[in-house]
């Protein structure tokens, strides 16, 4: 009995906690539209600014998008200079894509933005509730690496 009322639990934090993230990230998409580009775009240009050079393939794999609905995305961040295709030395037939300086310094500025809007909500917070929010943003870090 005990391990149903646990399974409920976590089902109904669960639930909370994804309706939650949905909410907190509409609250902050908001300010992408600051940034002139598309939200495809920005979070395709994220994935290669945060994290390393990808292929094409990977990087719609990651997006969970179709190679060729990535290859129109990659077309537009390259016509506006945020990313540029680079060849792999060890295998000349491989491409990889990674952001230009420009693409850098405007997803950092989006990030900017969206933290700034958030950093918003929490002022007029208790000292104990942004205490809880550090410590649960602990934990959800923990939660998402975990394999």
């Amino acid at each position: 009995m005990a391990d149903d009322s646990n399974q409920s639990r976590e089902y109904a934090l669960a639930d909370r906690l994804h309706s939650a993230a949905i909410h907190l990230l509409r609250l902050v998409r908001v300010q992408d539209v600051k940034s002139g580009i598309g939200p495809a775009r920005l979070s395709a240009l994220s994935v290669l600014v945060f994290g390393s050079p990808k292929s094409l393939k990977e990087l719609a794999e990651l997006e969970q998008v179709q190679p060729p609905t990535m290859s129109r995305i990659v077309e537009g961040l390259e016509r506006e200079g945020l990313i540029r295709r680079t060849v792999v030395s060890q295998d000349r037939r491989q491409i990889r894509l990674e952001p230009t300086e420009k693409g850098k310094r405007i997803l950092r500025e989006a990030r900017q933005q969206r933290v700034i809007a958030l950093a918003e909500r929490f002022r007029g917070l208790s000292q104990s509730d942004v205490e809880l929010l550090e410590n649960a943003a602990g934990i959800l870090s923990k939660v998402i690496e975990k394999k």
